[in-house]
Order: structure tokens, then C-alpha cells, then sequence
């Protein structure tokens, strides 16, 4: 696997030379535009990018771009470089997306995007998924060995399919990728809007190469800084809170299926029964947890009315390929990193104790589960934001939110105070932009005049 980014730095510092530098040793091809398939106002195309950056002159792979261009080029202001996050969501789908950024946005910027490694058109990662997979949540510690012995055979099978890339996929190569975009367009400063996962891209470009910021919005904002405990901990612990907002909506609302009832309370029959039934483990917490996005209340309270009352519906989830992509990515953007069933122990019961209603947290506990196992530490270690060299950054967060939680935002605000700027939706669900009259005017405004915001905002629910 790849040498871990840290000892790669040590190496280029005792050497005189940045990761940055020896990227700026290769030049990019300019990329030939083209229609879109799929989309007769879009243009699609491709670059080609060194596998290693760290070994530029040596073998390459080819990523997807795709960008609509400024709907009024007379008052252009840039490139609006775009990524919805996952990890494994297309970038290239989502430049083109037509309903996403206002059409002032969309007027003034070239939006534009480019597939992830592993993701979309960018050398797909794929693992096989046994139907015989052991359950996460080991009582015992032979239950913990089988589990770990199970991931590390299924994470060596999924790397042996999908060498090379597998091994350069972390978030630290795709913004070296993020740049070679940039300068592929000919352009010295570029704007990010990155959203959930995409906002650690943005990070970690900012890091490297604060100087061709234009303007970056960060939408739910991933805290790269956070150790194992506080990345399944905190993320219990906002799920718990959402839970109750739920409650609190359907004691207010009539319509809500469980009005009048005691939520949390008719909750705990809900699993009980949940439980009974054959289908997978915590399939319940699974959806509820899933309709938080939203949030979808009027699902939440269906659903849990229907599995009290016998009639479980059949539920269904769409996860493009963020099971396979995430070995390859969070696995190396963070240290998760369980040595044996003393520590996930101490870790379960910390992420009950803070989130005891949704019994943990769904997320956090299936990536740190999910790289159970995954041998050495990470490529791409996690530290303090260090964006110093960067612009002022929008950060854009839900005070409830159940994939990046509040207190993310808050830290990453902290790690950065002098050149941040924190908007808070008073509300719950995941990604701010698009909630409200207020979000999409701030980050409109910013977007425009990025010089214009430089106090924190709270934006009513």
C-alpha cells in the first residue's frame, strides 16, 4: 500500500522538496471539451493525472470532468469547482446538475466538476459484498476476531480488484487531482462549494494551495482532526438529538403519525419489534436514521407506525459505491484503527452513553468497523485545519445534523477563527445551501463578492 503521507513529507522536506513541487514538475494537457451524452448544455472530458504524485513521470490514470459553462460570459467572475461529497458521488454529474446553484450563480461561474478517483468515470472501485458477512457489533472477543479476520480478507480481495488505484485514493491525491483540474483550465484562482465528504477536499486544498483560492464554501463540515472516539462518538451523539427534533415535530404536528403519542416510547417498541423480524440488524435505525437527512419526518413516523403495528415496510437504499470507495478513502483519510476488543469495547460504550435513543450511531460505527483490520496507519493522517495561507472560508452547517455533526463545524471554526466565517441553519438535516431564502443568499453573496462576509450568520429554520 502507499507509503503514509507523513514520512512521504518528511522525506521531500529532508530532500528540499514539497509534494507540491514535485506535482508542479508535471505539466497537464489541456482538456478537449466535448457535448455531453447526457446533457445537450453540459461539455464532458477527461485528464489524464499521475497514479502517484509523488512519482509524477510515472504511470497515469484518466479522470472525468464535466462543466457547464457561464450562462452570461460577458460578466464571467471564474471556475466554480463542485463536489457533492460521499465519498462516491460524481463530481461530473453534479457540475451539471441543473437546480443545484441559483441562476445567478450559475450566470457568473463556469461550474465545474471532475469524478473522484475510484468514483464514476474515474477508474471505478468495486468490491464483492459476501452475503455471509459477520455483524459489527462483536459481544466477545472471538466475535471481534472473526469480524476482523473477515475484513481483512474482503479489504485484500477488494484491493487486488481494483490495483492500481485502490492504493492512491485518498483525499490528499484527489486535491493534488483538484489542482491539476485548475491548472488544466488555465486558470490562477479557482471557487470550491463542497459539500459533506467534499468539504474535506476543500480542506485539504486549502491546505496545499491556499494561494489559487478564490472563494471555498464548505458545506457540513468533516473535522479532519478528530480522533476514532470522537468520529463515531459525536456523530452518536447528534443522532440522538435529531431524534429528539423528531419528537418535538411530531408532539407539535397532527399529521405526524405518532401525534399524541409517546415517541420515544412507542420508539423502543418499534426496535423490540424491529428486532424480531428477519431482516438485517438495526434495519429500523437504519431508515429513521437515513430520513434525518432531509429531514423526512412524515417517513420516520410511517415507518415506525407500521413496524409497531405489524406491516414493516421493505426498505431500500441507494449507496452508489460508497461501501467499496470508503475502504480505499476513509480508511486512509482517518485513523480508525481498533487493536482489539478492549478499545471497540470502551468505544461501544461511549457511543451508547452518548447516543442511547438511536443505539449509537449508524455512520460512524460502520466506517470505524468497516476498516477493522485495514494493516498499517493511514496515507493521509488526520491533523488540525491549517488554512492559513487560504482566504476567508464559509463554513455552512445545520445546528442538527446526523452526518456531520454541529460540533465539527464549530471545531473546524476554532481551528481556523482568523479566516473562517460560520453560517448556522437554525434547523436539522444535512447540507445548508439550498434550505432557505437566508442560506442561499449568503453563500450567493459570498460566491459573488467573497470580500462581503466577515461575521458569523445564524439563518432561522
Amino acid at each position: 500500500m502507499r507509503v503514509p503521507g507523513a514520512v512521504l513529507v518528511s522525506a521531500f522536506l529532508l530532500a528540499g522538496v514539497t509534494p507540491a513541487m514535485a506535482g508542479a514538475a508535471w505539466s497537464p494537457s489541456p482538456i478537449a471539451w466535448t457535448a455531453c451524452p447526457d446533457d445537450q448544455d453540459g461539455e464532458c472530458g477527461t485528464l489524464r493525472v499521475p497514479l502517484d504524485w509523488d512519482r509524477p513521470r510515472g504511470p497515469s490514470i484518466t479522470l472525468a470532468v464535466a462543466r457547464h459553462r457561464a450562462t452570461d460570459p460577458a460578466h464571467r467572475v471564474g471556475v466554480l469547482l463542485a463536489d457533492a461529497g460521499g465519498p462516491g458521488s460524481s463530481g461530473a454529474e453534479f457540475a451539471l446538475a441543473p437546480d443545484y446553484f441559483s441562476p445567478a450563480v450559475r450566470a457568473r461561474f463556469d461550474v465545474v466538476g471532475f469524478d473522484l478517483r475510484g468514483t464514476g468515470g474515474s477508474e471505478f472501485i468495486r468490491c464483492e459484498t459476501a452475503a455471509d458477512a459477520p455483524g459489527n457489533e462483536p459481544t466477545d472477543p472471538a466475535e471481534f476476531e472473526t469480524l476482523r479476520q473477515y475484513n481483512q480478507r474482503a479489504v485484500a480481495d477488494c484491493r487486488a480488484r481494483n490495483l492500481p488505484v485502490f492504493d492512491h485514493a485518498d483525499t490528499a491525491v484527489n486535491a493534488q487531482d483538484l489542482d491539476a483540474v485548475r491548472r488544466a483550465l488555465g486558470e490562477t484562482e479557482i471557487s470550491f462549494h463542497g459539500i459533506s465528504y467534499g468539504t474535506l477536499l476543500g480542506q485539504q486544498y486549502a491546505e496545499k494551495f491556499g494561494g489559487h483560492v478564490r472563494a471555498m464554501v464548505l458545506d457540513s463540515t468533516i473535522d479532519h482532526s478528530v480522533d476514532t472516539r470522537h468520529f463515531v462518538a459525536d456523530r452518536a451523539t447528534a443522532a440522538d438529538e435529531l431524534f429528539r427534533q423528531f419528537a418535538a415535530w411530531c408532539d407539535r404536528t397532527a399529521a405526524c403519525a405518532l401525534h399524541g403519542q409517546d415517541v420515544l416510547t412507542t420508539w423502543e417498541q418499534a426496535l423490540i419489534a424491529a428486532d424480531r423480524l428477519p431482516l438485517p440488524h438495526n434495519w429500523l435505525r437504519d431508515r429513521v436514521f437515513g430520513d434525518m437527512y432531509g429531514p423526512d419526518w412524515d417517513d420516520a413516523a410511517q415507518v415506525i407506525a407500521d413496524t409497531v403495528a405489524g406491516r414493516p415496510p421493505v426498505t431500500t437504499r441507494f449507496e452508489y459505491n460508497y461501501r467499496s470507495i470508503r475502504l480505499a478513502v476513509v480508511c486512509q483519510d482517518f485513523d480508525l484503527r481498533i487493536r482489539n476488543f478492549a478499545q471497540y469495547s470502551a468505544l461501544r460504550a461511549e457511543e451508547l452513553r452518548r447516543g442511547p435513543i438511536m443505539r449509537g450511531s449508524m455512520l460512524g460505527h460502520d466506517e470505524a468497523l468497516a476498516c477493522l483490520g485495514i494493516p498499517g496507519p493511514p496515507a493521509n493522517p488526520p491533523h488540525r485545519l491549517d488554512v492559513r495561507r487560504a482566504p476567508r472560508i464559509l463554513l455552512l452547517n445545520s445546528r442538527y445534523d446526523p452526518a456531520t455533526p454541529y460540533a465539527w463545524a464549530l471545531g473546524i471554526h476554532r481551528q481556523a477563527p482568523a479566516n473562517t466565517t460560520l453560517v448556522t441553519y437554525e434547523g436539522s438535516g444535512h447540507a445548508v445551501y439550498q434550505r432557505t431564502p437566508c442560506t442561499r443568499a449568503v453563500v450567493d453573496g459570498y460566491l459573488l463578492t467573497p470580500q462581503a462576509l466577515r461575521h458569523d450568520v445564524s439563518c432561522p429554520a
